[in-house]
């Protein structure tokens, strides 16, 4: 979520800086600041909250110059929103200033190791950690600057973009990435850094991307990379010769790709800031549904369409589960029609990618007439949805170019998940240690599905075996049914292929009679070691994966690692990691999304742009 700019050249820095982070303003951000050095080797720093023209202002109150330095939009993770815990931060003699977007997961031994050195810190973000922690390696070992970085980020356990300068070491910039992507930018006697590429365009079009646990530094007169042990890495340079709205892209064929690939990203964005490792306790923003009016909730309505539809359907496993309220969930469509049975005591969640989806403002309407409480989910900040619900969970995914739902439904259900242990929370029905456990397994996620996508290739090959097909049937039970719905959706929105998603229990009610030796059948069957529940489900699937098998139809068994028991009955089998019940739908998706892109990538499908489809329907 947090932007990164930095520059080091002989143009005048702020003005290029800034219009950097207006370029990334898209990612969402809660606060902004910027630290320069000028000719006299003079450190600045500039910080506010909120939105970035009330940085501009701080620095039209208080002007600063110089020619090289680095800017920030930051998403708040640890630390409240304010200018104190804005970035850059500083060390503890205030020479060397860092910006980071990421998280730091070991930054509260870091602290107290540094604390008892006599490090006093004055903000409670992991960066500040990184900053002094830089610092010590300058000033009690005599480092020079990349060499205490160097030392620095070795003992950092997270994800981390950063960027660093020092007043001490004039024109230089460092870049660190270890997860989160870091674009260096090369020009003719100046070079830049940011988190993506919009903000190096109007600059120059040669730019390489820094891989993980890769070091880069900027002077004015050239770029050098190492890793992190030291050793010289040569980058890929490219030349981009694209548009803006393809350099977006980011080398990745199609949109839909590179969405698929950001998921870790949308992830990470939509859960900073907003829950506690140490508590469990999640915060919302943006609420004006006070905890009282949700405590006396007695029953939630979901209302939504398509994508955002199966995510709804997720969420009431979620929510009935850690809050223990009854949900229903309506098509957004279908809801005003039925005359819905409302009272004030209702509590209707809408979800929607845009926010201006008709069908789903039509449905909140009706429920606000009827006295409820609204609550949205989505993407857009400003947004029709947003302007009129009493409370709103933005989800931080970042512009969704693709027709079909990649990112987007994956972190409105991480949305839902984290209202639910909120709801949970505050209706006494999760204990803090019960509440810290699920935080902790949402904290995992990224990785998990960054795990998955690193084995794309094995999807890639399967789709050979499955693009000529005419149909498909995907099987769930449980929380698993609405990914099956949603396998199934994606792969008729984008390959035409006819694909239908069932409740695996409902087999015996008519869908067997399709099974033949030509229809696949993909059976999303993942289990929660140690959760009774979990395994009773894995089991009665199971016995649909046999009935399948007697039947002569093709299995492609979504399963987790390491199953013995529906992996030897399957004819092709996916494994993704291991996870909690509740948020497995999240995991189990990723390799279904690609599964859909490779078969409409070889049937020739317009991926992007799937016909009869709009991104967002506005109108009935």
């Amino acid at each position: 979520m947090c932007g990164i700019v930095g520059y080091v050249g002989n143009k005048q820095v702020v003005p290029l800086i800034i219009d950097g982070l207006r370029k990334l303003e898209y990612r969402g951000y809660d606060s902004a600041g910027i630290a320069v050095v000028d000719e006299n080797c003079n450190l600045s720093l500039r910080r506010a909250e909120g939105k970035l023209r009330n940085l501009e202002e701080a620095i039209r109150l208080d002007p600063l110059d110089g020619t090289y330095g680095i800017g920030h939009t930051r998403w708040a993770t640890h630390g409240r929103p304010t200018e104190e815990n804005a970035h850059p931060h500083r060390d503890q003699t205030g020479n060397v200033v860092v910006v980071h977007n990421g998280i730091i997961e070991n930054y509260l031994p870091l602290k107290e190791r540094l604390q008892a050195k006599g490090h006093e810190f004055r903000t409670e973000t992991d960066t500040e950690v990184v900053a002094h922690l830089i610092g010590h390696y300058v000033e009690t070992e005599g480092l020079k600057l990349e060499l205490a970085v160097r030392k620095a980020v070795k003992e950092l356990r997270g994800i981390f973009a950063l960027s660093i300068i020092s007043k001490n070491e004039p024109d230089q910039v460092i870049a660190v990435r270890e997860g989160p992507p870091v674009v260096i930018g090369l020009g003719d006697g100046e070079f830049f850094v940011a988190s993506d590429v919009p903000p190096i365009l109007a600059h120059t079009r040669d730019v390489f991307f820094l891989g993980d646990r890769e070091i880069a530094v900027l002077t004015k007169d050239s770029v050098r990379v190492t890793d992190f042990d030291g050793n010289i890495v040569e980058p890929e340079r490219q030349r981009i010769t694209w548009d803006p709205i393809m350099a977006e892209k980011g080398g990745f064929k199609h949109f839909m790709l590179k969405e698929i690939f950001e998921q870790p990203r949308a992830v990470r964005d939509t859960v900073q800031g907003r829950v506690s490792l140490d508590t469990g306790k999640v915060y919302l923003d943006a609420m004006e549904i006070s905890e009282e009016e949700f405590r006396t909730v007695t029953s939630i309505k979901i209302a939504a369409c398509g994508t955002s539809w199966h995510a709804g359907l997720a969420g009431k496993y979620m929510l009935e589960k850690l809050a223990r309220v009854p949900v229903d969930v309506d098509y957004a469509s279908e809801f005003r029609y039925r005359d819905p049975v409302l009272s004030p005591n209702d509590l209707l969640i809408v979800i929607s990618q845009s926010g201006e989806t008709a069908d789903t403002i039509a449905a909140m309407r009706e429920a606000k007439a009827a006295g409820c409480k609204v609550l949205a989910i989505c993407n857009v900040e400003g947004s029709m949805i947003t302007r009129e619900a009493d409370g709103t969970i933005l989800t931080h995914a970042g512009p969704e170019i693709g027709v079909a739902s990649t990112k987007a439904f994956t972190s409105q259900m991480v949305a839902l998940y984290l209202f639910a242990l909120y709801l949970g929370g505050i209706r006494g029905k999760l204990g803090e240690d019960e509440a810290k456990k699920l935080a902790q397994d949402l904290a995992e996620l990224p990785l998990k599905i960054e795990q998955i996508l690193n084995d794309a290739d094995s999807i890639e090959e399967l789709s050979k075996d499955f693009f000529r097909v005419q149909d498909f049937l995907y099987l769930g039970r449980g929380i698993n049914f609405p990914v099956a719905l949603e396998g199934a959706l994606k792969l008729k929105e984008i390959s035409y292929i006819h694909a239908e998603g069932y409740p695996a229990g409902e087999m015996k009610h008519g869908p067997n009679a399709l099974i033949d030796e030509k229809l696949p059948v993909v059976v999303i069957n993942t289990r929660e070691e140690g959760n009774a529940g979990s395994e009773l489900r894995y089991e009665k699937t199971h016995s649909n994966i046999v009935e399948v098998k007697a039947r002569d139809g093709v299995i492609i068994s979504v399963l987790t690692e390491g199953d013995t028991m529906s992996s030897k009955v399957s004819s092709h089998i996916i494994e993704v990691p291991a996870a909690s019940d509740l948020l497995s739908p999240i995991i189990s998706i990723v390799p279904l999304q690609l599964l859909s892109y490779h078969i409409a990538v070889r049937r020739g499908c317009d991926v992007d742009q799937p016909r009869n489809l709009a991104k967002s329907v506005t109108v009935e």
